[in-house]
Protein backbone atom coordinates (compact mmCIF):
# COMPACT_ATOMS: atom_id res chain seq x y z
CA UNK A 1 0.00 0.00 0.00
CA UNK A 2 3.06 2.68 0.77
CA UNK A 3 4.17 2.13 -3.11
CA UNK A 4 0.85 3.50 -4.28
CA UNK A 5 1.10 6.43 -1.58
CA UNK A 6 4.73 7.28 -3.25
CA UNK A 7 3.26 6.45 -6.78
CA UNK A 8 1.11 9.33 -5.93
CA UNK A 9 3.09 11.63 -4.38
CA UNK A 10 5.45 11.16 -7.88
CA UNK A 11 2.65 11.72 -10.14
CA UNK A 12 1.48 15.48 -8.16
CA UNK A 13 5.34 16.49 -9.49
CA UNK A 14 5.03 17.31 -5.74
CA UNK A 15 7.23 14.40 -4.55
CA UNK A 16 10.12 15.90 -3.14
CA UNK A 17 8.34 18.38 -0.92
CA UNK A 18 7.41 15.19 1.59
CA UNK A 19 8.81 12.71 3.11
CA UNK A 20 7.63 9.73 4.61
CA UNK A 21 8.05 9.46 8.25
CA UNK A 22 7.91 6.24 10.24
CA UNK A 23 8.26 6.08 13.95
CA UNK A 24 8.31 3.08 16.20
CA UNK A 25 6.39 3.04 19.88
CA UNK A 26 6.63 0.31 22.84
CA UNK A 27 3.89 -0.77 24.30
CA UNK A 28 4.06 -0.24 27.81
CA UNK A 29 1.29 -3.37 28.59
CA UNK A 30 2.73 -5.66 26.50
CA UNK A 31 6.40 -4.55 25.74
CA UNK A 32 5.74 -5.15 21.98
CA UNK A 33 6.74 -2.49 19.44
CA UNK A 34 4.13 -0.63 17.22
CA UNK A 35 5.19 1.22 14.12
CA UNK A 36 3.31 4.11 12.67
CA UNK A 37 3.62 5.61 9.28
CA UNK A 38 2.78 9.29 7.67
CA UNK A 39 3.50 11.53 5.05
CA UNK A 40 4.79 14.75 5.93
CA UNK A 41 5.91 17.77 4.40
CA UNK A 42 9.82 18.25 4.54
CA UNK A 43 9.20 21.26 7.04
CA UNK A 44 7.43 18.81 9.70
CA UNK A 45 10.00 16.29 9.68
CA UNK A 46 11.78 17.21 12.89
CA UNK A 47 8.13 17.63 14.29
CA UNK A 48 6.91 13.97 13.10
CA UNK A 49 9.53 12.21 14.69
CA UNK A 50 9.55 14.36 18.09
CA UNK A 51 5.38 13.56 18.36
CA UNK A 52 4.36 17.02 18.10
Amino acid sequence: MAKKVVATLKVAGKGKEYSKVITMTKSPRTGAYSFKEQIVPNDGVKDAIAGK
